[in-house]
């Protein structure tokens, strides 16, 4: 079986992720100059829920414990600066995200705590439990901001009743 070594896995880890979340910032900030919708609030979290599927491989498995810490820690403090920071406007009768100055530096400032957490917690558990972790932490951050993002649109567009994906 192909095996690869653990500093090429850790350091590529590492690169993979610092270049999803920089492409997530630059995504993000292209986003704001589109109106949006229930349906682009929602489906960031429904996509992502797949990945769940990694933990069908057993390598990956954490105790329940660490999950849920991971999901709460996602929950209540990473996704915090988040909701703060992200405004609706109604410009011309359709519903737009407020570009916010601080949005980057939230985000960039995330992403180092997430690299620093990442080398510490690594030499404690193996990278794919890591990863796992992350993952989790990611999700909890990701679906409580969406969900409060959600019930704040439904202040602005309260007429709309069902969602169509």
């Amino acid at each position: 079986m192909f095996h690869i070594s653990t500093p090429i896995l850790q350091y590529g880890a590492t690169f993979g992720m610092i270049l999803i979340a920089i492409s997530a910032i630059f995504i993000r900030m292209k986003t704001g100059h589109r109106p949006i919708n229930a349906k682009k609030i929602i489906i960031p979290p429904l996509g992502m829920s797949t990945g769940f599927m990694m933990f069908v491989v057993p390598e990956v498995r954490v105790p329940w414990l660490w999950a849920l810490g991971a999901f709460l820690i996602g929950w209540f403090i990473f996704s915090y600066p988040l909701i703060r920071s992200t405004k609706f406007e109604l410009q011309d009768g359709q519903v737009f995200v407020q570009r916010s100055r601080t949005f980057f530096f939230i985000l960039f400032s995330l992403l180092i705590v997430r690299l620093l957490l990442h080398e510490f917690i690594e030499h404690y558990i193996t990278i794919p439990q890591t990863a796992g972790l992350f993952f989790i932490l990611a999700f909890g951050t990701l679906l409580h901001w969406r969900l409060r993002m959600y019930f704040q649109y439904r202040q602005f567009v309260p007429d709309e009743t069902e969602i169509r994906i």
